[in-house]
C-alpha cells in the first residue's frame, strides 16, 4: 500500500504484461514467510516463474503465489487488486488464502473447514455460496477482459438466464461467489494457475466448485502451470 500511494515503479515484463514495484516486494516477503514455515516445500511464484526460476514439484505439496493479482488495476488504482496463496495437495487447492490490501479484507477457505472473511482486521465471520435465485443468476466478469458477446452465446448456449453482471478485477469474482453475492464466473480467456488456486480454494470451502468446459474439476501441477478455460459457481446448474 506504500507503493500504491507512492511511485509505483511500472514497467513491462518479457511476455509484455505489467509489473511494478509492489509484485517483487510482495512476492519476496511470501516466499520468504513460506520457506520459514514449510521448509523443503516448492513455491511457485509468478515473479519467480517470469525470471526462469522453475521449481520442481513432484508428486508433493506445494505452494502457488501471486503476489500481485489484478496488477492492471493496481497501476489504475481501483482497488480491485488481491494477494493470493495457495496451497495444492493432489492437484487440488486445499487451502487458499486472498487478500485485498485496499479494502483490508481477507477470505481464508482450507477443504473440509469451510471458509470465512475478515473485514478491517476484524472477527472472521463464516461464509457460503448461495443457492441461485429463481429468477437468474448473477454473472462476475474480468474487469479487463470481460467479452460479453463471448459470455452470453455461452449462457444461452447452456440455457442459463442471467438478470445481472458484476464487473471486478482480480480473484474477487471467486470471493463474490463464495460469500454469496454472485452465482457464476466464466472464464474464456488465458490464466495461470497462481491466479486462480487460491480463490479457488476459497470457493470450494464456501460450497461451491471450479470445473473445466467439459466439466472436469480444475486440477493444478499441469504443464507450465497454465489454465484451460474454466467455470467458477456456487453449484452446478444442471
Amino acid at each position: 500500500m506504500r507503493i500504491y500511494a507512492g511511485d509505483l515503479g511500472v514497467r513491462d515484463k518479457p511476455d509484455k504484461s505489467p509489473v511494478t514495484d509492489a509484485d517483487h516486494a510482495s512476492e519476496a516477503i511470501i516466499v520468504a514467510g513460506l520457506r520459514r514455515l514449510t521448509p523443503g516445500t516448492p513455491i511457485v511464484a509468478e515473479e519467480e516463474m517470469a525470471a526462469g526460476r522453475v521449481p520442481v514439484i513432484g508428486d508433493g505439496p506445494f505452494w502457488l503465489v501471486d503476489p500481485l493479482d489484478g496488477t492492471k488495476e493496481f497501476i489504475k488504482r481501483n482497488g480491485e487488486f488481491t494477494v493470493n496463496i495457495a496451497l495444492i495437495e493432489n492437484g487440488r487447492p486445499t487451502l487458499g488464502i486472498v487478500l485485498a490490501p485496499a479494502s483490508d479484507t481477507l477470505w481464508r477457505g482450507a477443504a473440509s473447514l469451510g471458509a470465512d472473511k475478515s473485514e478491517k482486521s476484524g472477527a472472521f465471520a463464516a461464509i457460503a455460496v448461495r443457492t441461485p435465485p429463481d429468477d437468474g443468476l448473477t454473472c462476475c466478469a474480468s474487469r479487463s477482459h470481460a467479452v460479453y458477446s463471448d459470455l452470453d452465446i455461452w449462457f444461452r448456449r447452456e440455457g442459463l438466464t442471467v438478470i445481472d453482471r458484476i464487473q471486478a478485477g482480480s480473484s474477487l469474482k471467486f470471493c463474490l461467489i463464495a460469500e454469496g453475492k454472485a452465482d457464476i464466473y466464466p472464464r474464456f480467456g488465458p490464466t495461470n494457475e497462481w491466479d486462480t488456486a487460491a480463490g479457488q480454494g476459497v470457493l470450494e470451502a464456501a460450497g461451491g466448485e471450479v470445473v473445466t468446459t467439459d466439466g472436469r474439476p480444475l486440477a493444478y501441477g499441469k504443464p507450465n502451470f497454465s489454465n484451460p478455460h474454466f467455470i467458477a459457481r456456487s453449484r452446478a446448474f444442471r
